[in-house]
């Protein structure tokens, strides 16, 4: 009886084994097949790169180049014109400081000239200038 049972027992793990290696081989055939279909799709991927790639690129090229040439044209422009802007300068206790915080105060630098105020181009030599009035934001006195 305990022959019978090991034949059994026997049966069924040789059974277990063949489907436990046919399972296998069933997955080592599907990797194959999944990596031999992703080298093609590689494959196919390449030679439609070198085919059109330099074409798309050269496309590419066309279109972006003039926008790109707009854009260095503009920026020398706009660098040109930033020159033709005046120069800001601010009134300190050093250097004009009877237009601190004067409604006519202009502070530009025209051409390396500043233009202090239309009242006194170059500026009021003391103190106390006789135009001097307070900005209509800064309605507290000067100091």
């Amino acid at each position: 009886m305990f022959a019978m049972e090991d034949d059994w027992s026997k049966s069924i793990f040789e059974t277990l084994e063949s489907v436990a290696n046919m399972v296998d081989e069933f997955f080592e055939g599907v990797s194959e097949v999944v990596e031999e279909f992703a080298n093609e799709v590689e494959e196919f991927a390449n030679q439609v790169d070198n085919a059109i790639g330099a074409e798309i690129d050269q496309c590419l090229q066309e279109i972006v180049e003039p926008f790109v040439e707009i854009y260095f044209d503009f920026e020398v422009m706009v660098s040109e014109t930033d020159e033709d802007f005046p120069d800001s300068v601010t009134p300190s206790s050093q250097k004009h400081p009877a237009c601190i915080g004067c409604r006519h105060y202009h502070g530009q630098a025209y051409g390396g000239n500043l233009l202090v105020c239309a009242m006194h181009p170059y500026g009021w030599d003391t103190e106390d200038c006789p135009d001097w009035e307070s900005h209509p934001r800064n309605s507290s006195n000067r100091f």
